[in-house]
C-alpha cells in the first residue's frame, strides 16, 4: 500500500501526477487539513508538501500526530515554522537550486523589460503612435547593458546564474551577501547599502526571512537613485511594497521589474497602473523543466525519508 502524503498548499494537478504514481495524496487545496479530512484520516499522514512560502505553523503539524517530513516543493522554506518542527522532530526538505537558471531567466528578461521599455513601446507601436509619428517620451533612448552597473543581493543558486548571465551582456557585476567567495569573478560589496550606492540595477535574490523584511525601504530605494531599477525575484516581503509604489510614482527610481509581491495573487492596484515598471504573477520557476527538478527533489525526499534514511535535500537552518 502506497504511503500517504498530504499536499497541504494549492498547486495544480499537473504539478503532482508523478508524485501521485508514487503516493496516496491527500490534497486539502491550501486549507486547514482539518477542514477537508477528518482527524482519523490525518493520524497516520506522515509526510506532507507545501510551498514554501505559504505559512506552516504548530497548530497544522498538531492536526497530523505522525507528521514526520515536510516536504517544499522549490527552494524556499520560509513558511515553515522551524522551531515547531524541530521540537516535533520533523524533518523540512526542498528542492535547492532546481529551479535556479529559470528564475535567472525571468530576472535577466525582467530587467531588460525595463530598461528597454518594452511594455510602452508595445503599447506605443498597438496604439499607432509609431506609424503615426506621434511624439512620445517613453520612447526616448535609455543607457544599453554594456558598463551597466548590476547589484545582486544574495549570491546563492540564483544569484550565480544572475550574475553570469548579465556578466554576459556586457555590465558590470557586483554582490553582496552574508559570506565572500573568493571563486567569484565579481566586486564584492560589504554591505546592502554600499552595493546599492554603486550599482544602476538592484537583482533581489535573497531569501526571506525577519532579517529581510522591508530591507528594501524608502530610504534605500532612495540611494538606488533616479537611473535606478530594481528587480526582485525571491519574496515580496524583501521590499516595502508601498515605498516602492510611491517611489516608482514620484521617479525616485526609474523602474522596477517584480515577480513577487507581498500580497500573492496581487490584484491590481496604484502599482500595476504606473508604466515603468513590469509585472508577472510569480512564474520564475514556472517552466517544464524546472517543475520536473523539483519534483525529483520531492521524489526523492519522500522515498528517503519512508525507507527510514536521511533526506538528500534537507532544508539547513
Amino acid at each position: 500500500m502506497a504511503e500517504k502524503v498530504l499536499i497541504y498548499s494549492r498547486f495544480p494537478k499537473s504539478q503532482m501526477v508523478r508524485i501521485g504514481e508514487r503516493f496516496d495524496l491527500l490534497d486539502a487545496a491550501g486549507k486547514p487539513p482539518l477542514q477537508t479530512f477528518s482527524a482519523d484520516q490525518l493520524k497516520d499522514v506522515r509526510a506532507l508538501i507545501t510551498a514554501g512560502g505559504q505559512l506552516l505553523k504548530a497548530d497544522v503539524m498538531d492536526m497530523m500526530p505522525a507528521l514526520g517530513a515536510i516536504i517544499c516543493y522549490g527552494t524556499g522554506y520560509d513558511g515553515v515554522d522551524f522551531k515547531a518542527a524541530a521540537e516535533r522532530k520533523i524533518v523540512v526538505g526542498n528542492s535547492p537550486g532546481a529551479n535556479a537558471a529559470s528564475v535567472a531567466d525571468l530576472a535577466l528578461t525582467l530587467m531588460l523589460a525595463v530598461t528597454r521599455r518594452l511594455l510602452p513601446a508595445d503599447q506605443y507601436l498597438r496604439e499607432g503612435g509609431w506609424s503615426s509619428a506621434k511624439p512620445s517620451p517613453l520612447m526616448s533612448p535609455q543607457p544599453g547593458n554594456p558598463g551597466r552597473k548590476v547589484g545582486v543581493y544574495g549570491m546563492g543558486e540564483i544569484g550565480r546564474k544572475i550574475a553570469s548571465r548579465v556578466a554576459a551582456f556586457e555590465c558590470d557585476v557586483a554582490y553582496t551577501n552574508r559570506t565572500k567567495y573568493d571563486d567569484l569573478p565579481y566586486r564584492h560589496e560589504p554591505s546592502l547599502e554600499a552595493l546599492v550606492e554603486w550599482c544602476d540595477v538592484l537583482m533581489i535574490a535573497v531569501r526571506a526571512g525577519k532579517e529581510t523584511h522591508h530591507i528594501i525601504d524608502a530610504a534605500m530605494l532612495k540611494k538606488l537613485g533616479a537611473n535606478g531599477v530594481v528587480v526582485n525575484i525571491s519574496r515580496g516581503s524583501v521590499i516595502d511594497q508601498a515605498a516602492l509604489t510611491a517611489a516608482l510614482a514620484d521617479k525616485t527610481i526609474a523602474g522596477a521589474g517584480l515577480d513577487v509581491f507581498e500580497k500573492e495573487p496581487h490584484a491590481p492596484d496604484a502599482l500595476t497602473a504606473l508604466p515603468n515598471v513590469v509585472l508577472t504573477p510569480h512564474i520564475g520557476g514556472h517552466t517544464l523543466d524546472s517543475h520536473m527538478g523539483m519534483q525529483n527533489c520531492v521524489i526523492a525526499n519522500l522515498d528517503a525519508f519512508y525507507a527510514g534514511k536521511g533526506l538528500p535535500y534537507p532544508v539547513k537552518v
